[in-house]
C-alpha cells in the first residue's frame, strides 16, 4: 500500500520559514519524481516544485528565491523548505510521487498571517 505522509505545516508571521516533510512508503521512492503542490479553497491546485530522481529542480515563478525542494533516498522523504514567507502562500499543501502512477499525500495547511 502506497502512503504519502506530509508534516511541517503551521501558523508563521509574514517573513518566517517553514519546512515541511513527506514521507513515503510502498514505492521504489529514488526512482520518482517528487513534487509539491498547493490549493486554496475555490482555486485550481498549483504546482510550486519538483525534484526528478537525478535531483533536478524545478520551481513556480512564485516562489523560485524563496522555496527549495530536497530529497533524501535514504530515508524515503522529500522536504520543502520555505522562507521568507508570505500571506499570499497560505495553502494546503501536498506531496505527489509519480512514475507509472500518481500518488498523493492528504496535505498539511501552511498559513501565513500576522
Amino acid at each position: 500500500q502506497v502512503q504519502l505522509v506530509e508534516s511541517g505545516g503551521g501558523l508563521v508571521h509574514p517573513g518566517g520559514s517553514l519546512r515541511l516533510s513527506c514521507v513515503a512508503s510502498g514505492i521504489l521512492f529514488n526512482i520518482h519524481i517528487m513534487s509539491w503542490y498547493r490549493q486554496v479553497p475555490g482555486n485550481q491546485r498549483e504546482l510550486v516544485a519538483t525534484i526528478d530522481s537525478a535531483g533536478t529542480t524545478k520551481y513556480a515563478d512564485s516562489v523560485k528565491t524563496r522555496f527549495t525542494i530536497s530529497r533524501d533516498n535514504a530515508k524515503n522523504t522529500v522536504y520543502l523548505q520555505m522562507d521568507s514567507l508570505k500571506p499570499d502562500d497560505t495553502a494546503v499543501y501536498s506531496c505527489n510521487a509519480r512514475m507509472w502512477s500518481n500518488y498523493w499525500g492528504q496535505g498539511t495547511q501552511v498559513t501565513v498571517s500576522s
